[in-house]
């Protein structure tokens, strides 16, 4: 109970800090997605029809994720310096795969028979995609958004690393200080504040789920 309310008088200490790292945090992780998403889907689309193309693909994205996280994070440091832009990199690069996979399996698993339906209505491939593959596809591509974003708010801590701040940055600074006062306190809010906010992401793209998911597919 002591150390919950050091733990608590910590962060109110620190208000503005905390705010600062929750916004750096949070906007890492809907630039990634909106990118990777964007990215991965059409690379998913681009390559349905082709077995080999797909494996390809895939294969490429399963690569990033045996990268060592701190490695790929450094990497970039040459090309584009320290900050912002090495950290979106890295989590750009992480973000893919289980977009792209839930991407391929969701068109995959469609009916041929449904598609077949829909272009004998007289559908353009286009229209058929947009209208009819996309939206079946939809559940099982949101889910692995759903995957690509808790594995974001994760790595994001390691943005600290390359000057790229968010919350790692209570994270790191509490590891740096152990054992003085005060250095298990921000380890701990750093943590837990990434804990919140992958909850309230969740929550957030459940409600999307609901939101753009027909219950006839639901």
């Amino acid at each position: 109970m002591d150390f919950l309310l050091r733990l608590i008088d910590f962060a109110l200490s620190r208000q503005e800090q905390v705010l600062e790292g929750l916004a750096q945090h949070t906007w890492y992780v809907i630039t990634v997605l909106v990118t990777a998403g964007f990215f991965a889907i059409v690379a998913g689309v681009v390559t349905r029809r082709s077995t080999l193309a797909k494996e390809l693909a895939l294969a490429i994205a399963s690569v990033f994720l045996t990268i060592p996280a701190l490695a790929l994070f450094v990497i970039f440091i040459p090309l584009v310096g320290l900050g912002f832009a090495p950290s979106f990199i890295a989590l750009f690069l992480y973000s893919l795969l289980p977009i792209l996979r839930n991407t391929i399996t969701g068109l995959d698993g469609i009916d041929p028979g449904i598609l077949d339906a829909a272009k004998g209505m007289g559908l353009a491939p286009i229209q058929v995609l947009i209208k009819v593959e996309l939206p079946l596809a939809w559940p099982v591509i949101l889910a692995g958004i759903r995957v690509s974003s808790m594995l974001t708010v994760g790595i994001a801590s390691l943005a600290t690393l390359v000057a790229g701040g968010g919350l790692g940055d209570f994270i790191k600074s509490g590891l740096a200080r152990l054992p003085l006062p005060n250095s298990l306190e921000s380890i701990w809010l750093g943590t837990l504040l990434c804990l919140v906010l992958a909850l309230v992401i969740d929550v957030i793209l459940q409600a999307l789920r609901a939101a753009t998911i027909s219950k006839g597919i639901r």
